[in-house]
C-alpha cells in the first residue's frame, strides 16, 4: 500500500492511497484544479481513481468533492449524516454515485478493508478510517476534540498515523481569534492540541517503527517545529525514542507529501 497527504489544515485536506488493484481519495477539500494538480505532482492520475471517501462535511474536506464526483464519475462514500449535511456549494451528486457507509462499520474496496469509526467534532457524524492491505494498516485521524478509547482500539497497531496536532494550546489562547474561537478548538468537539496528542499516541504506539505524520496543524496557533518537539519530548520522557522506536514525520497544507510504500514489520 502506498500513500501521500496531499493537503493538510484549515485550508483544506486530502489523502491518496493505492495498491496494486486500487486507488482512492480521501477527502476532497481544496478545488479540484489543485487536488488535480497534487496528484500529479506524485505521479498519480487522477482519471485513474475508483472511489472517493469522505470524514465530514466541513468546507476544508469537501471542497472539491462535487467537482470529483462529476468529473470522474467516482462512487462516493460517507454516512448518511454527513450525506445529508454537505454544503450547498457541492452541487448535486448523481444517485447512482452516493453510497451510505455507516460510522462502525467495515468496507471492502478490492484488496483494501476500511474500518470506520466515531470522531469527536462538530459536525454531523465525523468519522476517522484506519485502512488494511494485506499485512499494513493506515490510520487517519484528524478533526477531533479528544481521544477515546475506541479510537485507541481501532488505529493501535497501525504501521502508519495520520494524526491531529492541531495547536499550541498558549499560542491560541494569545493569538487574534476571538474567543468563542478559541472555545471552540479547545472544546471536546475541537481539535488536539500538541500535547493532547502525544498523550493520546503514548495509548496507541507500541513503538514498533511506526511512521506518525503530525497532522492538521494550525497555520496561525502552531508551528512545525514546535508541534514535533513538544510530542519528541513527552514521547522519550515515557521510553518511546524517536527516529528508532518510531518516526514523525511532516504535513503540508500546500503540498503532498511525498507517495510513500508502507512496508511490513520484520
Amino acid at each position: 500500500m502506498k500513500y501521500s497527504i496531499l493537503a493538510s489544515g484549515s485550508t483544506g485536506n486530502s489523502l491518496y492511497i493505492e495498491t496494486d488493484h486500487i486507488r482512492l481519495l480521501i477527502d476532497a477539500g481544496l478545488s479540484g484544479k489543485q487536488l488535480e494538480a497534487k496528484l500529479k505532482e506524485i505521479g498519480a492520475d487522477p482519471t485513474q481513481l475508483d472511489a472517493l471517501l469522505v470524514t465530514h462535511e466541513h468546507i476544508d474536506h469537501v471542497k472539491g468533492l462535487g467537482v470529483f464526483a462529476r468529473r470522474y464519475q467516482l462512487p462516493i462514500y460517507m454516512n448518511e449524516a454527513t450525506w445529508t449535511s454537505l454544503p450547498t456549494s457541492v452541487g448535486a451528486i448523481h444517485p447512482d454515485q452516493q453510497r451510505i457507509f455507516p460510522v462502525l462499520s467495515t468496507l471492502q474496496l478490492k484488496d483494501i478493508t476500511v474500518q470506520s469509526f466515531p470522531i469527536s467534532h462538530d459536525a454531523a457524524q465525523p468519522m476517522g478510517f484506519c485502512f488494511h492491505n494485506e499485512d499494513v494498516s493506515l490510520g487517519l485521524v484528524t478533526d477531533t476534540g479528544y481521544i477515546n478509547q475506541r479510537i485507541v482500539d481501532k488505529v493501535r497497531g497501525a504501521n502508519v498515523l495520520i494524526f491531529e496536532s492541531n495547536h499550541d494550546v498558549e499560542m491560541l489562547r494569545m493569538g487574534s481569534y476571538p474567543w468563542n474561537i478559541k472555545r471552540r478548538i479547545l472544546s471536546d468537539v475541537g481539535h488536539l492540541s500538541n500535547e493532547d496528542a502525544a498523550e493520546a499516541l503514548l495509548d496507541i504506539l507500541k513503538g514498533e517503527g511506526e511512521d506518525i505524520h503530525l497532522a492538521h496543524l494550525s497555520q496561525d496557533n502552531n508551528l512545525t517545529e514546535l508541534a514535533h518537539l513538544t510530542v519528541r519530548n513527552i514521547l522519550e520522557e515515557e521510553g518511546l525514542h524517536v527516529g528508532k522506536d518510531i518516526h514523525l514525520r511532516e504535513t503540508w497544507p500546500n503540498r503532498p507529501t511525498p507517495l510513500r510504500t508502507i512496508h511490513k514489520r520484520i
